[in-house]
């Protein structure tokens, strides 16, 4: 058996923390640690050094997003940071993605997604669904010179990753993007992995703004 998923909490509301730790915990995550603010998570993250880190967007000190920033920038490879919002398109999530975050859950989300997204973005498999993807992007990924971009150079891509990419960038699971492209699921993963390792990004959800951001695919664009 694999070891078991450990976690971190990061939020300022103490009865938010507590039933997030009830849900996780009773399908056997390990909660290792808590914090109340953006400080108390990234020394949180050092002491503890856990698999995921459940990230508020607004507590008092240091937001999330800074906090998601020094958290990923430290060398911290192997935590993957899920932002947790109270709205759908907040717009700190957008650059919370592209610090290098797995992904994003509304706060309301049910016992059963939280504890599937939290398993997801630790095997670092897609999570934002189309839908969210799409909207989200479409509103917050607009290029200009006073927001840094991730910026890459796809030239390194084969035409095929290329394909790939373009599709992963809607949102698409493995299996999606195999049933789209005629592939296997294990050659998708083998692209997938290509893509990442050549763009030196940490998820594909990075991958998914590298591609808005860099124009291979548009906001408003067709699928």
């Amino acid at each position: 058996m694999s070891e078991r998923l450990r976690a971190v909490l990061a939020d300022d509301q103490a009865l938010v923390r507590t039933g997030f730790r009830m849900i996780l915990t009773a399908d056997g995550i390990d909660v290792v640690a808590e914090a109340a603010d953006g400080e108390e998570a990234v020394a949180a993250v050092r002491r503890t050094r856990p698999d995921v880190v459940l990230m508020d967007i607004r507590m008092p000190h240091m937001d999330g997003l800074e906090a998601t920033r020094r958290i990923l920038g430290s060398g911290a490879e192997d935590t993957r940071v899920l932002i947790l919002t109270t709205y759908d398109l907040d717009h700190y999530v957008y650059a919370a993605l592209a610090a290098g975050a797995s992904g994003f859950l509304l706060k309301d989300v049910t016992p059963e997604h939280l504890v599937a997204a939290v398993r997801l973005v630790r095997s670092g498999d897609a999570l934002l669904a189309p839908t969210i993807t799409r909207r989200l992007v479409e509103r917050f990924a607009r290029r200009d010179d006073a927001r840094p971009a991730l910026h890459r150079d796809l030239a390194e891509l084969t035409p095929r990753e290329l394909d790939v990419l373009r599709l992963l960038a809607t949102g698409l699971s493995n299996a999606e993007l195999a049933e789209r492209l005629s592939l296997s699921v294990a050659t998708v993963k083998t692209h997938v992995a290509r893509i990442l390792s050549k763009l030196g990004l940490r998820d594909r959800v990075q991958a998914v703004v590298v591609a808005y951001e860099t124009g291979l695919v548009s906001p408003g664009g067709p699928d």
